[in-house]
């Protein structure tokens, strides 16, 4: 069972791996690392998605193909949704990869544990639509929400969607009118914060990640900004101005390249004043979340994720 332990830092908590899944990921490593760094270019496109597919579908969810503000999608809707709720889900991919299909699954185990629909977007992916389009397109995903009446929205997103997350409350927070529909929360699962590559983990992580080299992320990025600015506040969150942002809680694993993505982030967010934790899953690789059904640590990291969102649901007040 694992045990969390509250560290100097009051914003990052961490969870022990259990001796079951450390076991586990003993066996998954033996099976993964042989190719590690080998998802590359457009060609990766198509072993990403049947990865996330291979996720286990949570009971009580159906899915249907839809469009919101322009942009095609899967809804994930659970038993009798709330009414007026919606999470959107910005999937991740590292900007290249990914789509709503193929995260529908992952998705669908926020929205039984919510009891609240979730859209998750195909927005425009690089090399062929580079920076700024997928940002173009979260937005417009979000107000396609709003226009459709929900009023009290949460925004997800993993990896690179946990990027263009971030980025979407930034905007939102320096661009909406008064009396806006503003986020009531916002989780990420190891965003990818700094497009320049500088976090510390890049080298103090780089034998433990079993999936990520820091040339594949360079190409990838590189692929993504098409020429822009890699420090631009719009292109990496970690840059932005994060002061007024709603409530973020971040999810990491211990043994990934970008855990310094998130534990820098949180930390200026909280210096910011913003109301913003991490939690970070020892022994646990990058998208460990996907792991649902296998590990315990993805069942009590959703559990959590949860609970923080129905919290934030059922407490913000409209009008």
């Amino acid at each position: 069972m694992n045990t969390t332990i509250q560290e100097n830092r009051i914003w990052s908590t961490t969870h022990r791996i259990s001796a079951e899944d450390k076991t586990a990921m003993t066996a998954m490593r033996a099976i993964v690392e042989p190719n590690k760094g080998r998802l590359q270019g457009t060609a990766a496109r198509v072993p990403f998605d049947a990865i996330m597919e291979r996720v286990a579908a949570p009971a009580g969810v159906t899915y249907e193909a839809g469009t919101v503000g322009g942009l095609s999608g899967w809804w994930c809707r659970p038993e009798d949704p709330k009414s007026g709720d919606a999470i959107l889900h910005i999937h991740g991919g590292w900007f290249n990869w990914g789509s709503a299909q193929a995260f529908r699954h992952l998705v669908g185990h926020m929205a039984a544990r919510t009891g609240v629909a979730a859209f998750v977007p195909d927005y425009r992916l690089a090399p062929e639509h580079p920076f700024p389009a997928a940002s173009e397109d979260v937005r417009a995903t979000y107000f396609g929400l709003v226009e459709r009446g929900y009023s009290k929205i949460a925004v997800m997103g993993d990896s690179a969607g946990g990027n263009l997350a971030l980025g979407l409350l930034v905007y939102l927070s320096a661009n909406s009118p008064s009396g806006a529909v503003a986020p009531v929360g916002a989780v990420v699962l190891s965003p990818v914060t700094d497009l320049s590559l500088t976090g510390a983990s890049w080298e103090t992580r780089a034998s433990a990640d079993p999936y990520f080299l820091r040339s594949q992320a360079a190409e990838l990025v590189r692929s993504y900004l098409g020429g822009h600015d890699p420090a631009d506040p719009l292109a990496s969150p970690l840059y932005g101005k994060l002061a007024g942002l709603p409530p973020i809680r971040v999810h990491v694993g211990d043994d990934e390249v970008l855990l310094d993505d998130s534990l820098r982030y949180v930390e200026r967010a909280v210096a910011a004043g913003v109301d913003a934790r991490v939690d970070v899953w020892e022994g646990m690789p990058h998208g460990f979340l996907s792991g649902i059904g296998s590990l315990a640590a993805s069942k009590q990291a959703l559990d959590q994720i949860g609970r923080f969102l129905v919290d934030r649901l059922n407490l913000v007040k409209l009008g």
